[in-house]
């Protein structure tokens, strides 16, 4: 695969915008590392700040297990916004897309995030978050990776 977000282990900055419902858009940063352990379960944290903005930092927390040569994968995401979370993931050959869902949330919240390789270093990412059939927010950000 030509993966190098998540297929390996890195430290990732993240530059670009959130969007909450009928809100302008703020500049959100982060940072994410990715790891593996030898029997092929990967963990992803993810930290989100708002520069100037009084909105709440947000945390994810991610582990999942993706066999060699699979394209598919299932993962547990604790996020501080949204709680316990489970998804799915699949590996394409220049995306990577995961889908996921609050577990045990009245607003049946849930969500998707799309990684698209424009090279090694970097990705462009986008996501959104769905109470129901409406979208609550969105982010659009690049990704690059440290060296």
């Amino acid at each position: 695969m030509p993966h190098t977000f998540l297929m390996e282990a890195g430290k990732w900055n993240l530059e670009g915008h959130w969007i909450d419902k009928d809100e302008l858009p703020i500049i959100v940063k982060g940072r994410t590392l990715i790891a593996w352990s030898a029997d092929n379960w990967f963990t992803m944290v993810t930290k989100l700040v708002f520069p100037k903005q009084d909105k709440s930092d947000i945390t994810f927390q991610y582990k999942g297990r993706l066999e060699a040569e699979e394209r598919r994968y299932t993962y547990f995401l604790n996020q501080t916004a949204l709680g316990q979370v489970e998804g799915e993931g699949w590996v394409g050959m220049d995306s990577i897309i995961q889908r996921y869902w609050v577990l045990s949330d009245r607003q049946r919240r849930n969500g998707f995030e799309t990684f698209y390789r424009m090279n090694d270093q970097t990705y462009y990412y986008s996501s959104g978050i769905h109470a129901g059939l409406n979208i609550t927010s969105m982010m659009e950000a690049v990704l690059t990776r440290q060296t």
